[in-house]
């Protein structure tokens, strides 16, 4: 399925102000990540830390907070982690899961995923 950009928008935590972004979206990646200057100036506020396993196995804090993201004018609350300041902006999992959207299988794309009842 790889790895592809899509335009984001990221929101203040009220959903009143967006920011348009290009986002890497990578189907290994669990979380959204942000710059951190660009989360504080839509008002966004880290309310915890957690430890992160990094590519070469070592472990570092990030910030977490919560924020508005909208994709193809669906929108979401979730969560984004505070990333260094040249960091790219991605696209993570639990994103996507909340804006019922999955990685299609042909032509890297997003895809709507229909609720399913249990």
């Amino acid at each position: 399925m790889g790895i592809f950009y899509v335009t984001i928008e990221i929101g203040d935590p009220q959903g009143q102000g967006f920011e348009s972004v290009e986002a890497l979206v990578d189907t290994g990646a669990t979380y959204t990540v942000a710059p951190a200057s660009r989360l504080h100036a839509l008002g966004v506020q880290p309310h915890v830390e957690a430890p992160f396993e990094l590519a070469d196995g070592s472990l570092r804090d990030f910030a977490l907070g919560q924020t508005q993201v909208k994709v193809d004018r669906q929108e979401v609350t979730t969560l984004v982690v505070f990333g260094d300041e040249h960091a790219q902006t991605l696209l993570g999992a639990y994103t996507l899961e909340g804006l019922r959207l999955a990685v299609g299988p042909v032509r890297q794309r997003l895809i709507s995923v229909p609720a399913r009842l249990m």
